[in-house]
């Protein structure tokens, strides 16, 4: 079994050169979607099959020889080809490692299972290689031929999937159910085994995201779901056992047992789970569903989105064609067969996110721990938000493609903070609150969301919450739980960061004074321009004051953000390429991160032409040879979130040529296809949707905005539908990758930016291009 997209790629080599992506090519955009990319290096994505925004990823676990470790932080890493099972549950791109979910591997195994599965503590028995020429990928199903002779073919719905397991004949036909064995560990887990119904149902107790950080993860070494999971066979079991730790129970039909939250030697060989087994040979035909709420959930949602005479093709040909409506929400024509394949890759990454949380019937876990129904209004609870990196760029995209899914997740992050007391966290992970990294990105996040025109959630009280949060000091402020990396305090120590207008460093109780400093700016203006829109004049005019709390940290002596004490002083020993101060960056990097006011940091460095020239040295070397790949901490980093927006800086410094010709050579030389297409952790589809968005030339201004920024566009032309909106055509004529000319619904546009109603009433951009620089937009 060959991936798909190398069948596309020799299709579209054989036509000589792919132009357009027209009706009669037979291509749709699902099939340039290479779930691949990503799965190498510290892309962190994974390959498995899952519907758009779905609940349920069935993906493999890999391992190196270590139980309760794995190849990457989700799951599955391309030079890691051997797997002790497929899991029900992922994570796109997350970066701690392990990172998210990974529940229930399930192993088909052609064997006897002759001693307990989780006594094998380096996965020398109970786990199978395998061929990448073996292994198929597409949006939607996942097929792998594993080197014990069972191969898997597996399709999946939003909450279910359906897959084939066709056993060897003459050996031993097995299944396993590793039910503790989540990617974190678990605190519990329950296997019941129920041959009469051809059944296997179980749960697992988890969660602890981030749970092994060596800077305060023990803090998250904590249960906050139970995962349920159904399922259904249509071949009888000739057999059954469970396992409890090192204890095999031939003909055994329930077991519990969870492995704990430690490490290594202090959790291997705990856990339990079941396994079946059937005929020598067979073809069985397992169908799965799960539930965050409770086991009959899990049989609702079965029975829901898998009709009776469901196959696995025609499960995979329904969820190809939910992936297409997503993915023609942009159609791209012209480029090269490698360009349409990163493009519609780097979409269908940017739209695997957030995940649905809740049930057919509307119930979903809360923040609380209690089962919750849906808000007046909303469609469905979504969850998994890694604000600190999604609210740069992946916020913008969907809020852009699909409004109404993002006014349904600005609901679900409003539905958690009100279980959750009123804090709005972090980072969510389904219901569970992580406080993974710092600032406050939610009031970033839902104030991108009402200025790109989302309007489907209780935006006047999300808004009193986010300005309740940004306002009032809490307790848990002045706590150290957590830090760094999980500081518990959502605002920490807000009642001295009203006084300072800054956080100092040495009573912060936060990660780096500096970053939280230059996060909250960021968040305290977008809620402010939030604020505005609504009509709330003082609430608008403080929090855009606050917005200017960046200069407090920028040192004209050093030229750099610097972190500061309460007292004023700058900390020292000073070294811009240290993170003292800041959080995963360095002060170089962090230094560039006032989106809000480009201008103003160009004033404080001497004039936008320091501004340029500095930047200059920020993307190049001493020679002028690009530095794009992470050429050091003075350097720009492509897959560090604080400075992902720097190229478009020159924008507003008066050389929008420099944005051109620096945003095409990352995106012809940083991105591409293959598993190691990505520059870094996705992180929930971050670094995808800045590409997509660097490939249409448009890019979010700054948190809070609906204005976007004008680059060069790569592919001639791009037709953007949002759902329910009106499209927005992107042409070019002409060659290079300068900007000559841009018109605007056929008149001229100078700027370069466009305001808000361009996304709102739908319009056309027309760019002639240039090999050589212009003046255009200076």
């Amino acid at each position: 079994m060959r991936r798909p997209v190398t069948v596309v790629l020799a299709a579209v080599l054989f036509a000589s050169s792919l132009t357009t992506m027209s009706a009669a090519s037979g291509l749709s955009p699902a099939d340039f979607v290479d779930p691949l990319i990503g799965s190498a290096g510290d892309g962190n994505t994974y390959p498995g099959a899952t519907a758009p925004f779905g609940m349920l990823a069935w993906s493999p676990t890999s391992t190196r020889g270590d139980q309760t470790s794995t190849g990457a932080a989700n799951g599955y890493q391309y030079d890691t080809a051997r797997i002790r099972g497929l899991s029900l549950t992922h994570v796109n791109g997350a970066g701690c490692n392990p990172g998210a979910a990974g529940d229930v591997p399930i192993l088909p195994f052609a064997g006897d299972v002759t001693s307990s599965p989780t006594a094998d503590t380096t996965d020398a028995t109970y786990a199978s290689n395998f061929s990448h020429a073996d292994e198929s990928a597409t949006p939607g199903r996942y097929k792998l031929g594993l080197q014990n002779g069972v191969t898997t073919d597996v399709a999946a719905t939003e909450r279910t999937a359906i897959g084939t397991l066709q056993y060897p004949a003459g050996k031993p036909a097995s299944l396993l159910f590793r039910t503790s064995n989540s990617l974190n560990g678990s605190e519990d887990a329950e296997t019941h085994l129920d041959p009469a119904n051809r059944k296997v149902t179980g749960s697992v107790l988890t969660g602890a995201f981030c749970g092994r950080r060596a800077n305060g993860g023990v803090n998250n070494r904590k249960s906050y779901y139970r995962l349920y999971f159904t399922a259904q066979f249509d071949q009888p079991f000739a057999g059954t056992g469970t396992w409890k730790d090192a204890t095999l129970q031939p003909g055994g039909l329930d077991q519990t047992g969870g492995e704990g939250y430690a490490t290594g030697a202090d959790r291997a060989g705990r856990g339990s789970g079941g396994y079946v087994t059937f005929a020598p040979g067979s073809k069985v035909t397992m169908r799965i569903a799960i539930s965050y709420v409770s086991l009959e959930g899990a049989e609702r949602n079965l029975r829901a989105e898998q009709p009776s005479k469901s196959t696995v093709d025609s499960v995979a040909t329904a969820t190809k064609k939910a992936w297409n409506t997503e993915l023609s929400r942009v159609d791209v024509s012209g480029g090269t067969a490698n360009q349409q394949i990163t493009f519609y890759t780097a979409l269908y990454h940017g739209l695997q996110q957030p995940n649905l949380v809740s049930d057919v019937d509307g119930q979903y876990l809360g923040m609380d721990q209690k089962p919750h129904r849906l808000a007046r209004g909303q469609d469905a609870q979504y969850s998994n938000f890694s604000g600190w990196d999604q609210y740069r760029a992946q916020v913008q995209l969907l809020a852009l493609l699909e409004p109404r899914v993002a006014g349904n997740f600005a609901q679900s992050l409003y539905n958690y903070a009100q279980q959750n007391d009123g804090v709005w966290d972090r980072w969510v992970h389904v219901n569970g609150a992580t406080h993974v990294m710092t600032g406050d990105p939610t009031a970033a996040t839902l104030a991108t969301f009402y200025a790109m025109g989302v309007r489907n959630f209780d935006y006047r009280g999300a808004f009193d919450s986010l300005y309740k949060q940004a306002t009032v000091p809490r307790p848990e402020g002045m706590q150290d739980g957590g830090c760094p990396g999980q500081c518990v305090g959502q605002r920490p120590n807000l009642a001295q960061y009203l006084t300072s207008h800054y956080a100092p460093n040495d009573v912060c109780h936060c990660w780096g004074g500096a970053a939280e400093t230059l996060e909250d700016a960021v968040a305290d203006f977008a809620i402010g321009h939030f604020a505005e829109l609504l009509g709330r004049t003082r609430e608008a005019a403080e929090l855009h004051a606050r917005g200017a709390y960046w200069r407090n940290v920028y040192n004209p002596e050093t030229g750099y953000m610097q972190a500061r004490n309460v007292d004023g002083s700058w900390v020292t020993p000073f070294d811009p390429a240290s993170d003292r101060g800041f959080a995963q960056g360095s002060a170089a990097a962090y230094t560039w991160m006032v989106p809000q006011d480009v201008s103003g940091l160009a004033d404080v460095m001497g004039g936008k032409a320091n501004a340029v020239t500095r930047l200059d040295g920020f993307f190049h070397d001493a020679n002028g040879n690009w530095q794009l790949k992470g050429g050091g901490p003075l350097k720009y980093d492509p897959t560090n979130e604080p400075d992902i927006h720097a190229p478009w800086l020159y924008n507003e410094l008066g050389q929008p040529w420099k944005t051109q010709e620096t945003v095409r050579q990352l995106v012809n030389s940083v991105y591409g296809t293959g598993p190691s297409g990505l520059p870094g952790n996705d992180d929930l589809g971050t670094m995808s949707a800045w590409y997509v968005f660097a490939a249409l030339g448009i890019y979010p201004r700054t948190p809070g905005s609906g204005e976007l920024l004008l680059s060069s566009p790569l592919f001639p032309s791009a037709v953007i539908r949002p759902e329910a909106g009106a499209p927005i055509r992107i042409t070019t004529s002409g060659s290079g990758k300068y900007i000559a000319d841009v018109r605007r619904g056929g008149r001229p546009q100078r700027d370069w930016k466009l305001d808000a109603s361009f996304l709102h009433t739908g319009s056309s951009l027309d760019v002639r291009l240039s090999e050589t620089p212009t003046t255009w937009g200076s």
